[in-house]
């Protein structure tokens, strides 16, 4: 299929990982900040074409892994309400809370449905206006727009039955506390395409400035990423740092800025507690006070909760890059898919889902 099989070739792999390996000089680690990579790392087998100098590790790059527990339960507590239809995205249904899940939760009588759109859910809404009509608002810069077009349309409408629970999050003020880790060990980072093609990345050139680390946005394609990997690494051979482009096919400097516009009248940077890893400042999106009655934890009460993630988890060191999933002694014995402890697990798209699903360190 054209746009897909032209970045899978073998042929092209191979000559990229021949320059990889004529390139690397010395011990490197590099970080992707996505899980739509970390899966593509491993189901291709890249980690294990590259040269044995160089290291990759894995950060914060699922939404769903970084949403707070306290979040899920929140989410949960609403479903069970009465007179509450609340809907997310199918990868949410799954996420564990402290009891159960948001499928068990509909086992238990709540109006749990799965849309595909927030605009669905407000839709919903007008269908139901004697229901509250809850959207679960999960996801990076990528979803933001969206999650924000549905606010902006629930005001202009008056739709009074609609709310959102507000789980956005920003990838650049994660990838600066990383780095501001005196134990940091990332030297180079591969930033997500698809929040860039939104984003775009003027927003990481003063932190590779700040930090002196190059950063190269990156495609999801087996290419896409050697082609990122030597990028990075050749930027670290000669001693450079600032941001580069391999993913040009979809991803400009200002990025959607319409998409940005919308976002910040509706959105405004807040701290948010992820997942595994603790209070990010400016790592989240929140409702501005202009739009707070659409703020389901306002509607609902629901700002005062806090909850406990397991002991046996060491997420967030596996989030921060300082190990790898199979270094957690809970890794595919206490924890599973089926069973995750923690954040990296939690989704389908976690680091150490992907490797218990690709079979490294069993």
């Amino acid at each position: 299929m054209k746009f897909v099989d032209e970045y899978r070739k073998e042929e092209d792999a191979r000559k990229l990982v021949s320059a990889i390996h004529r390139l690397v000089t010395k011990p490197w680690t590099i970080m992707e900040v996505c899980g739509g990579q970390t899966h593509t790392i491993l189901k291709s087998g890249i980690d294990r074409l590259l040269p044995p100098e160089v290291t990759i590790v894995h950060g914060p790059g699922c939404p769903v892994c970084v949403t707070p527990l306290e979040l899920i339960d929140k989410a949960i507590n609403l479903a069970l309400t009465p007179g509450v239809i609340f809907t997310s995205f199918g990868d949410m249904l799954r996420v564990p809370g402290s009891n159960g899940d948001l499928l068990s939760a509909k086992a238990q009588g709540g109006d749990v449905r799965m849309v595909y759109s927030p605009l669905d859910a407000l839709r919903l809404a007008q269908k139901n206006p004697d229901k509250e009509v809850v959207f679960f608002a999960v996801g990076f810069e990528t979803t933001a727009p969206a999650n924000a077009m549905a606010v902006w349309q629930a005001k202009k409408l008056g739709v009074k039955n609609f709310s959102i629970l507000c789980a956005q999050v920003r990838v650049p003020p994660a990838i600066e506390l990383i780095l501001n880790d005196p134990y940091n060990m990332v030297q180079g980072f591969l930033a997500a395409g698809h929040v860039c093609t939104v984003m775009g990345y003027w927003e990481y050139e003063p932190i590779a400035e700040k930090y002196r680390v190059p950063i190269v946005v990156t495609g999801f394609e087996p290419l896409d990423l050697l082609q990122g990997i030597y990028m990075t690494l050749k930027a670290l051979e000669e001693g450079r740092w600032g941001v580069e482009n391999q993913y040009v096919r979809s991803v400009r400097r200002e990025g959607n800025v319409q998409a940005q516009k919308l976002m910040n009248e509706v959105f405004q940077i807040c701290d948010r507690q992820w997942r595994g890893i603790g209070l990010v400042r400016g790592g989240g999106l929140a409702l501005r006070p202009e739009f707070s009655e659409f703020d389901a934890e306002e509607r609902f009460g629901l700002k005062e909760l806090t909850v406990s993630e397991s002991p046996l988890c060491i997420a967030g060191e596996i989030l921060q890059g300082k190990k790898k999933p199979y270094e957690c002694p809970a890794f595919g014995r206490d924890c599973t898919p089926e069973h995750p402890l923690g954040a990296p697990m939690v989704s389908s798209e976690g680091a150490c889902a992907a490797y218990f699903q690709y079979g490294r360190g069993l």
